[in-house]
C-alpha cells in the first residue's frame, strides 16, 4: 500500500504556492475571482475603485505583500516616489510648516538629480501603516516617510512585510526599518551648552517629549544641565505642539505656572519664533531678559528680529541621504540607519553681549 503521508512540497508549500493561497483567501472574502485580485493588487483599470479598495485592505490585513514597485523599477516602467507626511488629527499640523517645506525641497532635488518623480500624500499619524497604500497598489516604487510620530510599532510592521521605506527620524530600540535623520541628543547638548555658557540657568523646554525626535532633544537638554550641575526642573518642561500657536500657549503656561525662566530652548524654530512674539506681548525682551534658542535652521529663522540662534538640522544633506537608502532596499540590499550631524548657530536671539 501506498504512503499516503504528504510530501515535502506538501507540507513546506514554496512561495509561491503561499502567494497563491493568500491570493485565493482575498478572492473568497472579497466575493470575488482569483484574477480581479491579481489585477487589483497589479493597480489594473479594469477593477472598480471601490473593489480595488476593498481588495487591498484584505490584502493588509493578511499581511500579503506583491512588490510591484520592485518589478517596475527593473522594466523601466515606474520611477516613482512616494513622499508621505503625517498629520496628528488633533494639531493639524499643516503642509506649509517650514520644516515640511524645507524636506519636500531636499527630496525633490536629490530626486530629480536622480531621475524619479515625487507623489506627495499625507496620512493620519495613527494609522503610519497606511502610509504603504501607494506601494501595495503600484504607483510608486518606495517610500520616504517624514517622522515617525508615535507609531513605532507599525513601521516595524512594515518593513516585516519588506515594503521598501526610509523613515526621517530617531533611531530607536528593536527597530525594524531604515531612518535616516539628525543627531538630537548632540543638539539638545549643544544647545543648552550655549544657553549656560551665556550665563543662563533656568532655561525651559518647548516641545512634546512623546515624539521620538522630541524625546531625545529633551534627553541632551536633561544631559547638558546635569554635567554643569544645574537641577532639572519639571516645571520648566512644557510639551506643546508644533502648530504656531504652541509657542504662544507654552509661554503663558510658563508664565500661569509662575517659574523663573531666563532661557527657552523650543523643539523647532517656528516653536521658538512664536515664542518670542508672545513675550513681547507680555513685556519680557529677548535677549535681555530671556534668551531663545530653536531647532531647524529653517530659511525664516536668519531673517526674523531679532535674528534666531538654533541647531541646524542637514536638510540639504537629508534628501539626498532618503533617496540612496530608498534605492538601496528597492533593489533588495540592505540600507542601514544613518544619523547626520547637527551644528550649532549662533545669532542675536541667545546672545548677551
Amino acid at each position: 500500500m501506498a504512503d499516503s503521508k504528504p510530501s515535502a512540497d506538501d507540507s513546506n508549500p514554496s512561495a509561491a504556492q503561499q502567494r497563491r493561497l493568500q491570493m485565493a483567501d482575498i478572492a473568497r472574502l472579497a466575493g470575488v475571482s482569483t484574477s480581479t485580485v491579481s489585477r487589483a493588487l497589479a493597480g489594473s483599470k479594469l477593477v472598480s475603485e471601490e473593489t480595488r479598495v476593498r481588495i487591498m485592505e484584505l490584502a493588509r490585513s493578511l499581511k500579503y505583500t506583491i512588490n510591484i514597485g520592485a518589478q517596475n523599477l527593473r522594466m523601466k516602467q515606474n520611477r516613482t516616489i512616494g513622499v508621505v507626511i503625517p498629520y496628528d488629527h488633533n494639531t493639524r499640523q499643516h503642509l506649509s510648516d517650514p520644516f515640511f517645506l524645507g524636506m519636500l525641497g531636499s527630496l525633490a532635488d536629490a530626486l530629480t538629480e536622480l531621475g524619479f518623480d515625487m507623489l506627495v500624500s499625507r496620512v493620519d499619524a495613527d494609522e503610519l501603516d497606511a502610509a504603504a497604500a501607494p506601494f501595495d497598489t503600484g504607483r510608486v516604487i518606495g517610500i520616504v516617510l517624514i517622522g515617525q510620530w508615535r507609531h513605532h510599532d507599525q513601521l516595524n510592521q512594515l518593513a516585516a512585510r519588506h515594503v521598501p521605506i526610509v523613515v526621517w527620524g530617531a533611531q530607536l530600540p528593536q527597530q525594524l526599518y531604515c531612518t535616516v535623520g539628525g543627531d538630537n541628543v548632540t543638539g539638545g547638548e549643544l544647545a543648552v551648552d550655549h544657553l549656560l555658557e551665556q550665563g543662563r540657568r533656568r532655561i525651559a523646554f518647548f516641545g512634546d517629549i512623546n515624539l521620538p525626535e522630541v524625546g531625545l532633544r529633551y534627553a541632551g537638554y536633561c544631559r547638558a544641565l546635569q554635567r554643569a550641575g544645574v537641577g532639572i526642573d519639571p516645571e520648566l518642561l512644557v510639551p506643546v505642539s508644533f502648530l504656531p500657536s504652541g509657542g504662544q500657549q507654552a509661554v503663558e503656561e510658563l508664565l500661569r505656572r509662575g517659574v523663573a525662566f531666563d532661557a527657552i530652548f523650543a523643539g523647532s524654530d517656528l516653536l521658538a519664533m512664536m515664542s518670542i512674539n508672545a513675550m513681547r506681548e507680555h513685556g519680557l525682551y529677548v535677549p535681555g531678559q530671556v534668551a531663545v534658542v530653536g531647532y531647524d535652521d529653517i530659511e525664516l529663522s536668519s531673517y526674523f528680529h531679532p535674528p534666531l540662534t538654533t541647531i541646524r538640522q542637514p536638510i540639504r544633506e537629508a534628501g539626498r541621504a532618503l533617496v540612496t537608502s530608498l534605492l538601496e532596499l528597492i533593489e533588495g540590499r540592505e540600507a542601514p540607519s544613518q544619523q547626520l550631524p547637527t551644528t550649532l548657530v549662533v545669532r542675536s536671539s541667545s546672545r548677551t553681549v
